[in-house]
């Protein structure tokens, strides 16, 4: 059976978790009543916490029918549990100060100082939204998983296969025997060696990228644990994975979404990534003692001479 972050979780707690940042993402490509819902709710959502099911459906010029398919679209059981839940996630960012003042906009000629506090600010956002929305329990199957298998291939395309590198950089550290794949054709052959035990991540901000909807597809064929890490809860890729995590993305001025995830999806693998070294701990305390000292040698020392001081050795 398949997994969504938000979808199946009792109560509100669970599915409240980076809701507003799933409607940005997500609410521009819902159908055309849907969207308004969603569109409604972001443009002020402290009000939309405290309306009622005919307030929202007069305020987005739909029906209570529409809003009560949008509520349940996102995985709640009504509309109750979705105004509880956008009422919560307000709380929570008022409290941790998520709502600034800044824009996404950059123009040309801002200056640096203000341009930090745009991405700042956006990738913070898309951070909190992102470990908001994770749920623990997927993360402990997928390390459990990872610490135990024989092989674990991971696949993703442009900046999601910068993320894709980096956690096989960390995984190998740690003696898991782990791939990360660019070609697509390297990562489907890879992807039919697999077995059952064994684990493939693939990794695409729209979950529509098709070399690695295939390879997850390829790798599922096989028995394999497929690991979907994307920012669209409902897209091709998230329906061909045992498991799913949602990103959030924020984006800016010349940063479109696709470039604004990287933050999140490492966020997601990093996680991984500890809870198999937790799971593997003296296996890992040793690999990681043993990597530190080959490379060490490599090192500058921490006191370096300098130029001027070897100079007027040079001439004593």
């Amino acid at each position: 059976m398949k997994t969504m972050s938000i979808e199946g979780v009792a109560g509100v707690t669970g599915a409240s978790g980076g809701l507003l940042a799933r409607l940005r993402i997500e609410g521009p490509g819902m159908p055309e009543a849907l969207a308004r819902i969603a569109e409604t709710i972001l443009a002020d959502p402290e009000t939309a916490a405290h309306a009622s099911i005919v307030d929202l459906a007069e305020r987005s010029g739909t029906s209570t029918a529409t809003v009560t398919r949008f509520s349940r679209t996102l995985g709640f059981k009504g509309y109750a549990n979705l105004r509880v839940a956008v009422a919560t996630e307000t709380g929570r960012a008022e409290q941790a100060r998520w709502e600034t003042d800044i824009s996404g906009d950059i123009a040309p000629d801002d200056p640096l100082s203000d341009v930090l506090g745009v991405v700042t600010a956006a990738d913070t956002r898309a951070i909190q939204g992102t470990a908001a929305a994770l749920r623990i329990d997927d993360v402990e199957r997928v390390a459990a998983a990872i610490a135990e298998a024989k092989r674990v291939e991971i696949f993703g395309i442009g900046s999601s296969g910068t993320a894709a590198g980096e956690m096989a950089f960390r995984l190998e550290r740690i003696r898991v025997p782990v791939w990360s794949r660019s070609d697509s054709h390297t990562a489907l052959t890879n992807a039919a060696l697999l077995l059952p035990g064994d684990v493939a991540i693939g990794l695409s901000h729209s979950g529509r990228t098709r070399e690695v909807i295939e390879t997850l597809a390829e790798a599922a064929d096989h028995g394999a644990l497929t690991v979907a890490v994307t920012s669209f809860g409902r897209s091709p890729l998230a329906e061909v994975a045992d498991i799913v995590f949602t990103t959030a993305a924020m984006e800016t001025t010349f940063r479109l979404a696709a470039l604004s995830a990287l933050h999140s999806q490492l966020l997601v693998l990093d996680l991984i990534y500890v809870a198999v070294a937790q799971r593997t701990y003296e296996r890992t305390a040793e690999a990681l003692e043993l990597t530190v000292r080959a490379v060490d040698a490599h090192r500058l020392p921490e006191k370096i001479p300098s130029r001027k001081r070897g100079r007027q050795r040079g001439q004593q």
